[in-house]
C-alpha cells in the first residue's frame, strides 16, 4: 500500500466488491500486449485486479482496463501498487470528461 497519507481517505470511497471477480483485460496503450485478469472490486477512482502470472512481468505502469468483450467499454489506468498477483489501479481522468464508451460500429 502506498505510504502517501492522502491515499487513505480515497481508499475509503464506496467500493463494489465481486465475490468471484469479473473477467476483464488489461491492454498496453500501444496495443502490443494484453493480459486476462479478474476485477475484484471497483470504486469511482480505481479498482483491484488479480492477474496471472505475477505482475513482475507487466510491461508498463500505464494501460487500458477493458471492461467488455468487444472493447467498447474501457478506462485508462495507472498502476498504484502490486502485491504478487494483485494490482491496485487508479483511473486516469480524461481531459474532456466524456463517457468511456465507444459508439457501436456500423455494419
Amino acid at each position: 500500500m502506498p505510504s502517501d497519507p492522502s491515499y487513505a481517505p480515497k481508499r475509503r470511497a464506496r467500493r463494489v466488491e465481486f465475490s468471484r471477480g469479473v473477467p476483464v483485460q488489461i491492454v498496453g496503450l500501444d496495443g502490443t500486449w494484453r493480459r486476462d485478469c479478474l476485477m475484484m472490486d471497483v470504486a469511482f477512482g480505481g479498482a483491484k485486479l488479480v492477474i496471472e502470472p505475477s505482475t513482475d512481468r507487466l510491461v508498463s505502469k500505464d494501460f487500458f482496463l477493458v471492461l467488455s468483450t468487444t472493447g467498447a467499454a474501457y478506462r485508462r489506468c495507472e498502476l498504484v501498487w502490486s502485491n504478487g498477483e494483485q494490482l491496485g489501479v487508479r483511473f486516469v481522468e480524461s481531459v474532456d470528461n466524456s463517457p468511456k464508451v465507444k459508439p457501436p460500429s456500423k455494419a
